[in-house]
């Protein structure tokens, strides 16, 4: 019943998003912005009893990943502004996210070497 009550909260707020944006496209994109599904997953952690020290490494985690999201939001803008097709725009944003995040993994190793 939990995981029930987590899915229906989570899709509600995923749903009044999505309806906000198709009448008010920034304001839409501005909530879409905020951190949500951050905010909801140390919510659902916090109350399943995962001790804070699970969920600072969790912020950590979804903080490293936030430069990787603005590439591939970015790419995303700009392959729309181009008429691009949304698929081809989401494969090209998703691209960009995955070299973002190997990026980050290799100067994480490089970084650590030098040390």
């Amino acid at each position: 019943m939990y995981v029930v009550m987590k899915i229906l909260i989570s899709a509600g707020v995923i749903a009044a998003v999505t309806e906000i944006a198709k009448r008010f496209p920034s304001f839409g994109g501005l909530i879409a912005a905020l951190p949500l599904v951050s905010l909801l997953s140390i919510i659902w952690l916090y109350v399943q009893g995962e001790q804070t020290k699970t969920l600072s490494k969790f912020a950590l985690g979804v903080l490293s990943g936030f430069a990787a999201t603005a590439v591939l939001l970015f790419i995303v803008y700009v392959s729309l502004k181009q008429s691009l097709s949304l698929m081809t725009c989401l494969g090209l944003g998703i691209s960009g996210w995955i070299g973002c995040i190997l990026l980050r993994e290799v100067a994480i190793k490089f970084i650590k070497t030098i040390i």
